[in-house]
C-alpha cells in the first residue's frame, strides 16, 4: 500500500451532527435518538407552541438513553429563569434566540450556541465575533417582526461568512428534501432541525411540536448520504 493510499484510509470523515429541536413528547425523543440524533433541544420559551414544562422536560430526559445531547432554548430570558430551568432539569447546553450578549450567555456554567439571524443588510461576521466564547453560531432565517426561530423558513446560504470564529451550526427551512445539498454547500459542524420533521394535520399544516417519526429517519438518512 502506497503512503497516498493509507494517508487517505487515515484521514478522519467529518460527520455532520443532527440536533432535532422543539421536542415535547417522549416517544418524540426517542425516535430522533433511535435514528441517530446526536441532540435533542428543549425550547422554554413561553410564546411558542413548542415550550415545555419543567415537568415535561424532566421525563423527556428521564428516558433518553446516553450519549444524546439535551440543549435548551431561550429567547432573551431572565437569568433566573434559566437558572429555574438548570435547576429543574438536566440540560447539557444552552442555546440563546433573542439579543442576548455574550456576558449573559457565559454565566450558567454550561457550553452555549448563539443564534444568527441572517439578514441581508447585516454584518453576519461582526455580529458572529460578539461570541468568542460560544461552542457554536447557529444560523437561521430572520423573518422580519416573526417568530426568532422555528419558522421554517430558509436563508441564502451563501450569505454565511466563510471565516466564522466558531464551529456554524445550520438552521432555518431544512426539510429532508434540502439538508442534503445545504450540508454539502455549506459544511456546517451540525444542523438543527424543527418544523422540516414535524407531523402535518388533515390540511397540511404543521402541528408544532409534535413530530413525525418518518421525517426524522428521512431527514438523518439524507445527512448522512451527503456526509459520505
Amino acid at each position: 500500500m502506497g503512503a497516498g493510499a493509507a494517508a487517505a484510509i487515515l484521514k478522519p470523515t467529518m460527520r455532520t451532527r443532527v440536533k432535532i429541536c422543539g421536542i415535547t413528547r417522549i416517544e418524540d425523543a426517542l425516535a430522533a435518538a433511535r435514528a441517530g440524533a446526536d441532540a435533542i433541544g428543549l425550547v422554554f420559551w413561553p410564546k411558542t407552541p413548542r415550550v415545555v414544562s419543567f415537568e415535561q422536560a424532566k421525563n423527556i430526559v428521564a428516558f433518553l438513553p446516553p450519549f444524546v445531547t439535551v440543549v435548551g432554548l431561550f429567547v432573551d430570558p431572565h437569568a433566573d429563569e434559566v437558572r429555574a430551568s438548570l435547576a429543574a432539569v438536566a440540560l447539557d447546553m444552552l442555546q440563546f434566540h433573542g439579543n442576548e450578549p455574550a456576558e449573559f450567555c457565559r454565566q450558567f456554567a454550561r457550553p452555549y450556541l448563539k443564534a444568527v439571524p441572517a439578514k441581508p443588510r447585516g454584518d453576519l461576521l461582526q455580529y458572529a465575533a460578539r461570541y468568542p466564547d460560544a461552542h457554536g453560531l447557529l444560523f437561521d432565517a430572520h423573518v422580519p417582526g416573526g417568530m426568532p426561530g422555528g419558522t421554517g423558513r430558509s436563508f441564502d446560504w451563501s450569505m454565511i461568512p466563510n471565516d466564522l470564529p466558531r464551529p456554524l451550526v445550520l438552521s432555518g427551512g431544512l426539510t429532508a428534501e434540502n439538508v442534503g445539498a445545504a450540508v454539502k454547500q455549506v459544511k456546517p459542524w451540525a444542523v438543527d432541525v424543527s418544523t422540516g420533521v414535524e407531523a402535518v394535520d388533515a390540511e397540511g399544516r404543521p402541528r408544532r411540536g409534535i413530530k413525525d417519526f418518518a421525517k426524522i429517519a428521512a431527514f438523518i438518512e439524507e445527512v448522512r448520504n451527503a456526509d459520505v
